[in-house]
C-alpha cells in the first residue's frame, strides 16, 4: 500500500446503528450493506454478537449474516466482546473477520464488558486465536484509547503497552478507537506514532467520534502519523450504549471527500455515498450529522454541450 492509500471501513451497519432508540429492519441493514458495497467499501462491519438485552439493535445479527450478499473481495466483520460471542460469529459461516475489543481502563471495560482492563486484553487476545482456528482473521480495538467516560485522562504508556501486548497475539491490526469523542489532532499525532512503532510491522487502523467537532481533524492527523486504515459511518450515525455523551461516528462522506481532495486514496465513490445518504435519511426519518452531503457539489460536473 502506497503512502497515498488507506483502507476504508464502514461500520455503519454496526456502530453507526446499535444506539438507535427505534429498531431497524433486518431487511434494511441489508440494503444498507448493499449500498456501501456499491460505494466501494470492501470492509464492513456488519453486526455485533452481544447480549440482545443490552444491545437491542444488533439482536438480529445472525439473520443479518444469513442475508450478506455474495460480494467478491468483501471482507465481512462481526464485532465480538467474548467467547460465547464469537463461537456465535463463527457458527454463521459468514465472516471473513472477527473484531474484538479490550478497553484502556477499568471502569468503562467493567460497564461495557463486565470485566476489568487486562481482563479484556486477555478475553481479546483469546478471541484472536479463536478467528485463526477457524480460518478467519482477527482484529483487536483498544476502546476509550484517548479518554474514558469513567476516569477521565487515559495515559498514553497505558495505550502503547496494551497495543504492544496485544500486537504479540498476531491480529491482523490493532486498532485505536476514540468512544467517547474526546481526541485532539495533537494527541492524535503523537499516539498514533508510538502505537504505529510499538506494533510494527502490524498496521494500525483508527476510529473516531465527532462528539466535540474534531473527528474529521483526528482522522488526518492519524493517516499523517502512519495509520493505514480508517472507519466511519455513513451519515455519521453512531453512539455507544456504555458511553455516556458519545455522539455519532465520523461520516464516510466527509472522510472521503477530505481524503480524496488531499490525495489519498480510499477506493470509494463519493457520490454513491452520497446516494446512500439520502436513502439512510429516509430510512431514519430525519437529517443525518455528514456534512458532504448537505453541501453543493465541488467540484462541479462538467456540464456537457
Amino acid at each position: 500500500m502506497s503512502a497515498r492509500e488507506i483502507t476504508f471501513v464502514e461500520v455503519g451497519p454496526r456502530d453507526g446503528l446499535q444506539n438507535e432508540k427505534t429498531l431497524i429492519s433486518t431487511a434494511d441493514k441489508l440494503e444498507l450493506i448493499r449500498r456501501s458495497i456499491a460505494a466501494g467499501a470492501r470492509r464492513i462491519e456488519v453486526t455485533s454478537f452481544v447480549n440482545p438485552k443490552r444491545v437491542p439493535q444488533m439482536a438480529d445479527a445472525e439473520e443479518v449474516c444469513a442475508g450478506l450478499p455474495d460480494a467478491e473481495g468483501v471482507s465481512y466483520i462481526g464485532l465480538v466482546l467474548n467467547a460465547k460471542g464469537a463461537e456465535r460469529a463463527i457458527g454463521t459461516g459468514r465472516l471473513h473477520e472477527l473484531g474484538a475489543v479490550c478497553v484502556s481502563t477499568d471502569g468503562f471495560a467493567i460497564a461495557n464488558q463486565g470485566q476489568t482492563s487486562d481482563e479484556s486484553v486477555v478475553a481479546a487476545k483469546a478471541i484472536v486465536a479463536m478467528a485463526k482456528s477457524a480460518g478467519l482473521k482477527g482484529q483487536v480495538t483498544i476502546g476509550a484509547a484517548f479518554g474514558c467516560p469513567f476516569e477521565g485522562e487515559v495515559s498514553e504508556d497505558r495505550v502503547v503497552a496494551m497495543a504492544a501486548s496485544l500486537a504479540e497475539a498476531k491480529p491482523t491490526e490493532v486498532a485505536l478507537a476514540d468512544t467517547i469523542g474526546v481526541a485532539d489532532p495533537a494527541h492524535v499525532s503523537r499516539l498514533v506514532r508510538r502505537v504505529v512503532a510499538a506494533v510494527a510491522p502490524l498496521p494500525v487502523r483508527v476510529h473516531f467520534h465527532n462528539t466535540r467537532g474534531t473527528g474529521i481533524a483526528n482522522v488526518w492527523a492519524a493517516v499523517e502519523a502512519g495509520a493505514t486504515t480508517v472507519d466511519a459511518a455513513l451519515g455519521g450515525l453512531g453512539g455507544c450504549p456504555f458511553a455516556p455523551g458519545a455522539a455519532g461516528n465520523v461520516a464516510s462522506e466527509d472522510v472521503v471527500y477530505m481524503l480524496h481532495r488531499a490525495g489519498v486514496q480510499t477506493g470509494m465513490d463519493l457520490s454513491q455515498l452520497i446516494a446512500a445518504n439520502r436513502w439512510l435519511a429516509s430510512v431514519m426519518d430525519r437529517k443525518l450529522p455528514a456534512m458532504v452531503a448537505q453541501a453543493p457539489a465541488f467540484p462541479k460536473p462538467v456540464q456537457e454541450n
